[in-house]
């Protein structure tokens, strides 16, 4: 999707910013999502500095038409944000979108964290990294719109089939070691990598909510990602640097072969350290060579001595007979893939709505505010 993707859907979610409290419930599946008009909002002026805080990453939308989006359902739904499925009814397709409330952005210190995803997001491209459509401001939220996939996650499939033939886990492991050694030169860490990828026929890198720029030689310090797939140096506190990705792709290779995560997640990352020290990481014999050996290489206390380098991958012995050119990879058929079945949703609750300021029921014929 282009850059000016958004005009073409009549300015911003404001439909996400009117109070619902004690409002009469709503239809599922029938809540529509009206037009954002800022500074002002139902006679309420938005602080300028309210607005200019997230300058430039998230611009504020005009209005430019009467385009509705009709709100799915739920996609996911975290203590920090929410991320809806909605279709555009002129356009007829669907898309998701991440909302943040602006006060928890600043109350959690993120505001920085936030640009820097969405300037990611718009730098990458990539045919393994799931595509940023557009982002913007309404006047309590942050909107990050990209394209929807409908096959559901690789956590999911997961689930459903248990263990992965090595087939399938040499063409997912090689889609994530391109794009990786493609962020990487770029200078930026995902810091996030795991089992919950999105699938659309193929894998695609998704969720740069823990992303950042880091030139190589830089290091960083902060303690985040998600707990059993922490390398051992981000669980210290740093330092480190990219060698940390190839970790979480040990972790996430192992339990697709093995069916279970190497070690259990623990409840913080004191407890995490202490378990991923002193696990001896013991590889399942029934795996082939190729395959134990790129696991003990990843899994790898010392980043120093870990796989990490795209020319190292290429010459692996598990990797033999695989080409590393991301175009022909598309092409390989993963049909059963296509076979799982789509994840449920959650259906549209008006109550879960409360926390967004809004008024899903505004007429279709009646302008923003009304």
């Amino acid at each position: 999707m282009g850059p000016n993707l958004w005009a073409n859907f009549g300015g911003t979610l404001l439909g996400l910013e009117r109070v619902l409290t004690g409002r009469s419930p709503l239809k599922q599946e029938q809540e529509l999502v009206a037009v954002e008009t800022l500074p002002q909002l139902g006679g309420e002026r938005t602080p300028p500095h309210f607005i200019s805080l997230f300058l430039p990453e998230f611009p504020v939308q005009p209005p430019l038409g009467q385009h509705q989006l009709k709100i799915l359902g739920f996609v996911a739904k975290g203590s920090f944000g929410t991320v809806l499925k909605v279709l555009d009814c002129q356009q007829e397709k669907i898309f998701a979108v991440k909302v943040l409330p602006k006060v928890e952005v600043l109350r959690r210190d993120s505001l920085k964290q936030c640009k820097e995803e969405v300037a990611i997001q718009k730098q990458v491209r990539h045919p393994f990294v799931h595509g940023l459509g557009d982002s913007w401001q309404g006047r309590r939220h942050l909107f990050i719109m990209c394209s929807y996939c409908s096959t559901g996650d690789l956590y999911a499939l997961w689930k459903a089939v248990g263990p992965f033939a090595e087939s399938v886990i040499r063409l997912f492991a090689t889609e994530m070691v391109l794009v990786l050694a493609y962020l990487h030169n770029l200078g930026i860490v995902h810091r996030d990598v795991k089992v919950g990828e999105r699938l659309l026929r193929h894998l695609k890198l998704t969720d740069f909510g823990l992303a950042r720029h880091l030139p190589w030689g830089e290091r960083a310090y902060t303690i985040c990602g998600t707990l059993q797939y922490m390398a051992p140096e981000v669980l210290r506190g740093g330092p480190y640097a990219h060698a940390s990705d190839w970790w979480s792709v040990g972790v996430l290779l192992f339990a697709l072969a093995d069916g279970k995560f190497p070690v259990a997640p623990e409840k913080d990352h004191v407890t995490m350290l202490e378990s991923v020290s002193r696990c001896s990481y013991a590889i399942p014999a029934n795996l082939s060579l190729g395959l134990r050996l790129l696991l003990s290489e990843l899994l790898c206390q010392d980043p120093q001595r870990r796989l990490r380098y795209l020319h190292q991958f290429r010459a692996h012995l598990f990797f033999r007979g695989m080409t590393f050119d991301a175009e022909m990879l598309r092409k390989q058929p993963v049909d059963f893939v296509l076979g799982l079945r789509q994840a449920r949703e959650t259906p549209v609750d008006s109550a879960a709505f409360a926390d967004f300021d809004c008024d899903l029921a505004a007429p279709l014929s009646q302008p923003w505010p009304g």
